[in-house]
C-alpha cells in the first residue's frame, strides 16, 4: 500500500492558496482515478480517500490539522496501519521552484518546509518520497504572505497541466520504480 499525503491547511480560508497545493493535487487525483469520497477519520486527524492506481492500493490523505503538525497524521497512519516510511509519498509546495515545475526527492532534509519537517520529526526518518510542486515565489516577496495568496487564472491553467503530469509520474513510479520516475521527472 502507498500512502499519498497532500500538505495543506484545513478550512475555506486556505482553499486554492499556494500553500495548499498538496490538497489541490489530491482532489484532482481522486476525481481522475475514481477514488472513494473523502471521509473524515478523527483518529488520523485527516480526510482519507481510497482507490487503486495500476492495481496498487493507494490511500490519499489530507491532514485536517495545520500543516506544521502534519507529522501527527503521518505517525498515526504509520502506527495504526503498519505502513513503512518509504511507502509515504508527500506532495507539497516549494517556493524555490518555478511555478508548476515538479521535482521528486527522497531521503532529503526539509529545506525549511515546516510541514515536511513535522513529518521527519514525528516519523523519525526522512526516508519518504517527496513531490515538490513549484509555486514560483518572486525574489523580495514575504514568504508567509505569498504562500497564502490564491492562484490567479493563468496559474490555474499551469496548475492543471502540472496535475496531469503528476498523475503520469505517480503511475511511472508505481509501474517502473521510483528511481526511473525520479530521473524522468527531475530532468529539465
Amino acid at each position: 500500500m502507498i500512502v499519498v499525503v497532500g500538505l495543506g491547511n484545513p478550512g475555506k480560508k486556505f482553499e486554492k492558496t499556494r500553500h495548499n497545493v498538496g490538497f489541490e493535487f489530491l482532489d484532482y487525483l481522486k476525481e481522475k482515478k475514481g477514488f472513494s469520497d473523502w471521509a473524515m477519520k478523527n483518529y488520523f486527524l485527516a480526510k482519507i480517500s481510497v482507490g487503486n492506481i495500476l492495481e496498487k492500493k493507494v490511500l490519499l490523505i489530507k491532514p485536517q490539522i495545520f500543516m506544521n503538525n502534519s507529522g501527527k497524521t503521518a505517525k498515526r497512519i504509520s502506527g495504526k496501519l503498519g505502513v513503512e516510511t518509504e511507502n509515504f509519498w508527500v506532495i507539497h509546495d516549494d517556493t524555490a521552484l518555478e511555478f508548476g515545475r515538479i521535482k521528486m526527492s527522497k531521503n532529503h532534509s526539509s529545506a525549511g518546509h515546516k510541514g515536511v519537517q513535522s513529518i521527519i520529526d514525528k516519523m523519525g526518518s526522512k526516508n519518504f518520497l517527496r513531490f515538490r510542486v513549484g509555486i514560483g515565489m518572486p525574489k523580495g516577496k514575504n514568504k508567509k504572505i505569498f504562500v497564502l495568496k490564491k492562484f490567479n487564472q493563468r496559474e490555474e491553467k499551469l496548475l492543471t497541466a502540472a496535475k496531469e503530469k503528476l498523475i503520469l509520474i505517480l503511475e511511472m513510479a508505481l509501474e517502473q520504480g521510483i528511481q526511473r520516475a525520479m530521473t524522468e521527472c527531475n530532468k529539465k
